[in-house]
């Protein structure tokens, strides 16, 4: 019960059964960054959580402090940077049951201490997506988790045996896979444009697995232009930065498809490099494909981003400058 003092409130929250250390964060940054969003003071003080300040502040810190108290009861792992996000959406944190249906969502990867869990509502509908459909279109800005969780995903279902194997592909370079200029031989030549995939199967598995799986054919990364003449079966199959394949490319990519696969195909609107935009196969499949049962688009925007809290706001202020389909 809130005691007022002139305009001063004070609010206990039980934090009962929320693990310490995961709702205050490692040197109290948790709270303290609750503290300096929602302009209240928030103290963690033994089984209570207590905010004080102007009503108007406690009352926006409130529902996000309970939301930080069942994700610390569920012991599903948050930080300082994601603070942000649940005071933006403090409404969605605080629907009965919001917290629930992100912990069906919770991918625990063997062999590592990591868990992944959804961030934001996109996020969590871009995984249920991936879950109940053979085909998922993921659109959006550069660090809303396209990438990250469809690799998950697909790590998830290898460990679990719902697949043989992983398959991940890019278009190698913009506007139609021209490597010859670059030194070295073809494998050195691809490299650097798929070390973004190398890099999110790294953060989630061992190296020495991750090289091994490799080796075994188990998980496989090339560029796109490999996918021709092949049936992609008992896999899950991710095409990244499809806003940089070709309409005959994508066409291609799209009918590998064999049985007991999953595709994944992510891409930004924005970030088209081909020579010309409307040469986009992901412009075009998301015009003709559209309503097909088993095909799914997920649009994640500017709130769903999970990297520096700046990139949001970078995000933001081209699309309010240039639009939302400069690039």
């Amino acid at each position: 019960m809130a005691n007022v003092q002139n305009t001063i409130v004070e609010h206990r929250l039980s934090a009962e059964g929320a693990d310490p250390l995961l709702l205050a964060g490692v040197n109290d940054a948790n709270v303290q960054e609750l503290a300096r969003l929602g302009g209240c003071r928030a103290i963690l003080r033994g089984d209570h959580l207590i905010l004080s300040g102007e009503l108007a502040a406690v009352e926006r810190c409130v529902p996000v402090a309970q939301h930080m108290i069942e994700l610390a009861r569920l012991r599903v792992p948050f930080d300082a940077s994601d603070i942000a996000r649940f005071v933006e959406d403090r409404g969605a944190a605080g629907e009965e049951g919001a917290v629930y249906r992100r912990e069906a969502h919770r991918i625990a990867l063997p062999g590592s201490r990591k868990v992944i869990t959804p961030k934001s509502e996109g996020q969590r509908e871009y995984l249920d997506a991936m879950a109940t459909h053979d085909i998922v279109v993921s659109i959006g800005p550069a660090g809303t988790g396209k990438t990250y969780l469809a690799v998950a995903s697909a790590v998830d279902a290898l460990y679990k045996k719902k697949v043989r194997r992983i398959i991940l592909a890019r278009p190698a370079v913009e506007a139609g896979e021209s490597l010859g200029f670059l030194p070295g031989d073809l494998q050195e030549k691809v490299d650097p444009y798929l070390r973004p995939l190398y890099d999110a199967l790294e953060d989630m598995m061992p190296a020495e697995r991750v090289r091994r799986a490799l080796e075994a054919g188990t998980m496989e990364i090339a560029p796109l232009a490999y996918m021709r003449g092949r049936t992609l079966s008992d896999a899950v199959v991710i095409l990244d930065e499809a806003q940089n394949a070709t309409t005959m490319q994508m066409k291609m990519f799209l009918t590998r498809l064999g049985l007991n696969s999953r595709t994944v195909i992510t891409g930004d609107k924005t970030q088209i490099d081909l020579m010309r935009r409307e040469e986009s196969g992901l412009l075009e499949i998301e015009r003709i494909l559209r309503g097909i049962e088993g095909i799914a688009f997920v649009y994640l925007e500017a709130a769903d981003v999970i990297r520096h809290r700046l990139v949001k706001d970078i995000i933001r202020a081209y699309e309010s400058a240039f639009g939302e389909e400069s690039g």
